[in-house]
């Protein structure tokens, strides 16, 4: 049994935003000050990202613990808990098969939750997805430089002069 009219619980769920919330504002302040350059919520892509990093070959959803039903923080209300079960279950669902397209696309993902947002893990976190974007990346950048030499034979030496002996003065 609902508390409002129908018009009134209409009214409020409008309310509710699918883009540009404090959360993601959050991550995206962050990693534009850090440098990254991104592209918000493509449709293009599976799922429709919240933060699409091209260069870096990486997408970041920033999930509500209530809508995508996080098991730490996520809970059923008691009102029509069958319906938010169910409805929750199918957003969870929706958000594996988003997920695995993505992965299959050659798409990194990363998923950052509203709850590891919260101040005192803020910095630990953003700290956390910049870390997994960056490590992506090399990952990506080395396995294009393995490509282009044979790697039967000794890897190049980076440094300049390797076999040159220096004179003692």
């Amino acid at each position: 049994m609902d508390i409002w009219t129908k018009e009134k619980r209409s009214a409020v769920m409008a309310r509710i935003r699918s883009k540009d919330t404090k959360p993601e504002l959050l991550v995206r302040r962050y990693l534009y000050h850090r440098g990254y350059r991104y592209r918000k919520n493509v449709k293009g892509l599976p799922g429709t990202p919240d933060i699409v990093l091209k260069k870096h070959r990486t997408v970041i959803f920033i999930h509500g613990c209530f809508w995508h039903g996080h098991e730490v923080d996520g809970h059923i209300p008691r009102s029509n808990s069958a319906f938010w079960q169910k409805k929750i279950e199918r957003n969870k669902q929706r958000d594996e098969r988003s997920k695995e397209e993505l992965r299959r696309k050659g798409w990194n993902v990363i998923t950052i939750w509203e709850c590891q947002l919260k101040p005192a893990v803020r910095e630990q976190t953003l700290m956390e997805a910049e870390y997994w974007i960056n490590h992506s990346y090399l990952k990506r950048f080395r396995k294009k430089i393995v490509k282009q030499y044979d790697t039967t034979k000794d890897f190049p030496c980076i440094a300049a002069e390797h076999d040159v002996e220096y004179k003692k003065t």
